[in-house]
């Protein structure tokens, strides 16, 4: 019994020290796990607030909303001079815009093609200018005079009819002349017709470019 006893207690002890060093092993490896931050991540609104610095609080009544506004637009002076400023810029490019600079026109009038072709129209004397004005009198004159409405409207339309030929012997004239002036351009045919006609059609006064060449010039 003594020695059974012995055997047991020997093999105990032997567990027990087999048992230790993979503990202290265990204990001495690395762990792979990263610690936390011990606080949660910020929302991004919250980023924002604190990077922005703290907000106003809002307005009690409507008059200290008003101060905040006039505080915000600043004085009554600088908005003037601002509006002036801005007024003045407008008058700059409109001015710049009539006297035919390529920078300040709209993409339909840009480029020596539609330069040439204005120059053309407006050394043209177009019977197709005077639609317009013609139109406005003869339907004042069918109000006025009633029993001259089936006349007004004759006149009307052979008006168009002229309109028309006009504008069709116009556009074969500007395509040809374009096409001698500038052999390699492609901003021919149809649009570039319309362009002619549409120009033509309006009062001379109110073309904008305005012409830089008169009625009778050389182009």
């Amino acid at each position: 019994m003594k020695l059974f006893r012995r055997d047991e207690s020997s093999t105990i002890d032997e567990s027990v020290d087999a048992s230790v060093p993979d503990v202290e092993q265990s204990a001495a490896a690395p762990t792979s796990t990263t610690p936390g931050k011990g606080r949660p991540t910020p929302k991004r609104r919250e980023a924002e607030g604190r990077r922005r610095g703290p907000v106003a609080p809002a307005p009690m009544t409507s008059k200290e909303a008003r101060a905040r506004r006039k505080a915000a637009k600043g004085s009554r002076s600088d908005r003037k001079a601002a509006a002036a400023d801005r007024r003045a810029a407008v008058q700059d490019r409109r001015a710049r815009m009539l006297a035919g600079e390529d920078k300040f026109l709209l993409a339909r009038d840009r480029g020596p093609v539609r330069a040439y072709v204005r120059d053309l129209v407006d050394a043209r004397r177009n019977l197709v200018g005077l639609f317009m004005p013609m139109t406005l009198v003869l339907i004042l004159l069918m109000f006025m005079v009633p029993q001259l409405q089936t006349i007004v409207s004759l006149a009307m339309l052979v008006m168009l009819v002229f309109m028309l030929i006009e504008g069709f012997v116009l556009g074969r004239i500007v395509n040809n002349r374009v096409v001698a002036r500038f052999p390699d351009t492609t901003d021919t045919g149809f649009k570039l017709g319309w362009y002619a006609f549409v120009r033509a059609s309006q009062i001379r006064k109110m073309r904008a470019p305005k012409p830089r060449v008169g009625p009778g010039d050389a182009v």
